[in-house]
Order: structure tokens, then C-alpha cells, then sequence
């Protein structure tokens, strides 16, 4: 397995999503099991209605967020660019979701997730992620996420 990257990086290069689907602007913190990531809500994003952000957008950050973990390991640890590879991952499970309250635009959310699982095939991981959404330190998302992560 490659090495984790512990320095700061443009998410976007490594996401396929763009706005308004963009659910990360900031990757704070990753190394090989967990990742930090900050996202600023504003009213251009599609999943923010009656000026809060929707409960598939809080699953949509999550799921950008955790598939940071699994997705490093398919690029070098010198490729700060994201040319290395492309890949698509999507959600194979909602295992568990907790919604706690939904926050409001011009909010900046904090979501932390850690690898429970994964299983390589090759060109395919099957991975499982605990992931937590803080607004401030309230914590308004817990949830369970599976993934299917492929190189295309």
C-alpha cells in the first residue's frame, strides 16, 4: 500500500465532483484509516433548501469525505495533482444514518471518518467507513457508509 499524504492537498483534483456537487472544500487531516474535512455551505449548493442544507446533502459530504481514505491509496505519494489515476466510487450500503439537525447556509461543517474495513481486488476496493458531522461541536450526522471505489 502507498503511503498516506499528511500534508495539505486540493481535494478537487482528486474528486470527481465540481460545483454545485461538491461536497469538500477543504481536506484538513488523512492518513491511511481517517480523514478531516471542512465544508462551507452556501446557497448555490443543490442540496441547500429554505437556506439549510438537506439531509442527502449531509450524506453526499460524507461520502465525499470517506472516500478520501480509500482513494489516496490509488495514487503516488508525490502526485499532488491528481493525474495519476482517475476513479469512481459510489455507495453501496447506507448501514446506518443518524441526522441530528441540519445546518444552515453560511454554516462551515466538519466531518471526520475512519476506515472500518476494506477488501482489494486488484482495481476494485469494498470498503466500509464510520464517519461523524460536527456544526460547531455539535455533532449533527453519525453515520455507517459502504463503498464500492474502482479505477476507470
Amino acid at each position: 500500500m502507498k503511503a498516506s499524504w499528511e500534508q495539505n492537498i486540493d481535494i478537487k483534483k482528486f474528486l470527481p465532483h465540481r460545483a454545485p456537487m461538491l461536497m469538500v472544500h477543504d481536506l484538513l487531516y488523512i492518513d491511511q484509516t481517517s480523514v478531516h474535512t471542512e465544508f462551507h455551505i452556501t446557497t448555490e449548493c443543490v442540496f441547500v433548501k429554505d437556506n439549510v442544507l438537506s439531509e442527502s446533502g449531509l450524506i453526499e459530504n460524507a461520502a465525499q469525505a470517506c472516500s478520501a481514505i480509500v482513494g489516496q491509496s490509488y495514487f503516488e505519494k508525490d502526485d499532488l495533482e491528481g493525474e495519476g489515476n482517475k476513479l469512481v466510487g459510489y455507495i453501496s450500503a447506507i448501514k446506518k444514518v443518524e441526522i441530528f439537525s441540519l445546518p444552515k447556509s453560511g454554516s462551515t461543517i466538519t466531518t471526520k471518518a475512519s476506515l472500518i474495513s476494506r477488501f482489494d481486488t486488484g482495481s476494485v476496493t469494498i470498503c466500509s467507513m464510520e464517519c461523524s458531522t460536527f456544526n460547531n461541536d455539535e455533532l449533527i450526522v453519525a453515520c455507517t457508509l459502504n463503498f464500492l471505489i474502482h479505477e476507470v
